[in-house]
């Protein structure tokens, strides 16, 4: 594995530089150390993946040297070397944390077949945390949409998705940025590797460096370990950087320079680390006005937007909604009722598709999830609504309601009854019979009332209610 940082550790300087020299050669990243204290102090850093140590030394032992390394929480990978062929010996090592144990003389190749084992043990135990982020975080069904909004929206995501372009999604709190961020990295040939969230505005800005990029092991006071930091967590994989407009400007330098040069510095260490990380970001701000007033870099803003993808709110995409609520409903059967089926009252569907979502689809599922809770039998009402929606639905029927100065109650009742009526007529499609027995009366009191309502002046305007349709 490559980009591993190897360190010989050995007090016999010949096989040291020696060893050290070839493994340069094969393309790992080497240092040496002539004894175990002093390689101890380099491993306290937690920048070594790998030491290939000798067991005898003068100072501490190389089992010693193990054991110290373990206890400091350093992860890194041990292979012992040894003169003694002692069964003993390699047991006391393998006890003590090392993974691999040689006999010297060594032979170079074999030192490079041993790595490649240390470097894919490694990245199994990276690929086991991604998976059990995976499952215990849990991976979000996909919705497909309605709208031709949104349908172009996915066009986009198809097309960038292939490529390691950065992306910029912005939109609305709540309009979906993360699952557009995640479709992006799962429809991407790195779908295989790690996709990590960052909630940029969540983290404490004294500690969004070493969050972001790691630190060695006492770079800062209560840096008790080395951390790799969430764009190594991320490599080879794709990071997600929501609300980028909150990264204060110090760190936004750091992060220009780790998309141009693709490479990772921690808090406190003197190297650099290669990073193959794709960024997708995400706002709400108006960053273009943030860079006018010197709040955010422009050469960052140019570098995140080189494909822009924004996220359309929910009130403007109407034709989702109904779709999307009972998506919402299945999700949160599952994950609340243990997935029992739910009905829903037509009245509660109407309403919700009326509502004008100012949280999106945040709000929406938190309305759903509610509605679940609250739900007898999984039967979901209108009561089961918040107060926003079902206050929403009144003021829109009292508006309906509105009285008229100068008219009395029975004129009032005329001009309801008169409207009732013809909205049941035309949901009828003009068949007067239909329409009385949706109203539940007789077919000649509908014509007395509709020649009522014709000589007061209340049909209106172009509607033609006493003429039955057209035959045929």
């Amino acid at each position: 594995m490559k980009s591993m940082e190897i360190m010989v550790i050995d007090d016999e300087p010949a096989i040291r530089q020696i060893l050290a020299a070839h493994l340069s050669r094969a393309g790992y990243s080497v240092q040496q150390a002539a004894n175990g204290l002093d390689a101890f102090e380099i491993l306290a850093k937690g920048e070594i993946d790998a030491a290939i140590c000798d067991i005898k030394m003068p100072d501490i032992s190389g089992i010693e040297l193990v054991r110290r390394t373990r206890a400091a929480g350093i992860d890194t990978s041990f292979i012992m070397m040894t003169a003694f062929a002692s069964v003993d010996t390699a047991i006391e090592a393998i006890q003590a944390g090392a993974a691999d144990y040689m006999v010297k003389p060594v032979r170079n190749e074999e030192v490079l077949h041993r790595l490649l084992k240390i470097g894919d043990m490694r990245g199994l135990r990276a690929e086991n945390r991604v998976l059990r982020s995976i499952v215990m975080g849990g991976k979000k069904d996909l919705f497909g949409f309605a709208s031709p909004v949104m349908r172009d929206l996915e066009r986009m995501i198809a097309k960038v998705s292939p490529t390691d372009s950065t992306v910029l999604v912005t939109g609305e709190s709540g309009t979906g940025k993360g699952v557009i961020a995640r479709r992006i990295h799962q429809q991407s040939p790195r779908a295989g590797a790690a996709f990590i969230p960052v909630n940029c505005g969540a983290l404490p800005e004294n500690l969004m460096e070493s969050e972001l990029f790691g630190h060695t092991k006492g770079a800062f006071t209560g840096a008790d370990k080395a951390r790799k930091g969430l764009f190594l967590e991320a490599d080879k994989g794709t990071i997600f950087l929501d609300e980028i407009g909150e990264l204060p400007l110090q760190l936004q330098v750091k992060l220009l320079h780790v998309i141009e040069e693709k490479s990772i510095r921690p808090v406190g260490s003197e190297q650099a680390k290669r990073a193959d990380v794709r960024i997708v970001a995400a706002t709400n701000r108006d960053l273009p006005q943030m860079v006018a007033e010197g709040r955010f870099r422009e050469d960052l803003y140019f570098r995140l937007s080189v494909f822009q993808i924004h996220a359309p709110p929910l009130r403007e995409r109407r034709e989702d909604i109904p779709a999307l609520v009972h998506f919402l409903l299945d999700c949160g059967s599952k994950r609340l009722l243990d997935g029992a089926p739910i009905a829903v009252d037509p009245e509660v569907e109407e309403l919700l598709a009326a509502y004008d979502w100012p949280g999106n689809v945040r709000e929406m599922e938190n309305v759903v999830d509610r509605a679940l809770i609250l739900a007898d039998e999984g039967h979901v009402t209108c009561a089961d609504l918040p107060p926003q929606i079902s206050k929403g639905a009144r003021a829109q029927a009292g508006a309906q309601l509105a009285i008229e100065p100068g008219q009395n109650l029975r004129e009032q009742v005329r001009k309801f009854e008169s409207a009732f009526i013809c909205k049941a007529i035309g949901e009828a499609d003009g068949d007067r019979r239909a329409a009385a027995q949706k109203l539940g009366i007789g077919l000649s009191s509908l014509y007395r009332k509709l020649e009522e309502y014709e000589t007061l002046g209340l049909v209106p305007d172009g509607a033609e209610l006493r003429h039955e349709p057209r035959q045929g």
